[in-house]
């Protein structure tokens, strides 16, 4: 096996790296949460984030993106402690370089079965971002449902 090297594509997810504070209504209410971002030599990264759900219980979430350069892809899976379902993404960044769409297939939030879906982290500078979820519907078209906004403090 190749050992891994820090590669161009490696930079989008680098910007990801700090101290954010994290709002989203639906899901944090008005009590924001706060996420680190850490990188493992540049390979790797690691976003860990906390903080208290809409009905009072304290919630952890774990995503790691990397880049996978035999499938010329962006990788990684998220977690959180309010579901037992790890979600599992392929994706690449846009041209603009400013947004990495990430796409997965997961339980449907509506109705039986399992659903596509369209995660997307967008940097609007360099200390801020968004991630937004979209489902796919029966017509194609990618419906958003979620959008979650950074705000780098350190």
């Amino acid at each position: 096996m190749k050992t891994a090297e820090v590669l161009k594509e490696h930079a989008f997810l680098e910007r990801m790296v700090g101290h954010w504070t994290v709002a989203a209504s639906d899901m944090t209410g008005d009590k924001p949460w706060q996420e680190t971002v850490r990188s493992l030599q540049g390979i790797w990264f690691v976003a860990e984030g906390s903080g208290e759900m809409t009905d009072g219980k304290h919630a952890t979430t774990m995503l790691t993106l990397g880049y996978d350069s035999s499938k010329g892809k962006y990788v990684g899976s998220w977690i959180g402690s309010m579901m037992d379902y790890m979600w599992t993404y392929e994706g690449e960044v846009e041209p603009s370089g400013n947004v990495l769409s990430l796409y997965t297939r997961g339980p449907a939030f509506e109705g039986d079965g399992l659903a596509d879906y369209r995660e997307q982290i967008t940097f609007l500078g360099d200390n801020a971002r968004t991630f937004t979820s979209s489902v796919k519907e029966a017509d194609g078209a990618w419906k958003q449902f979620m959008e979650i906004k950074y705000t780098r403090h350190g």
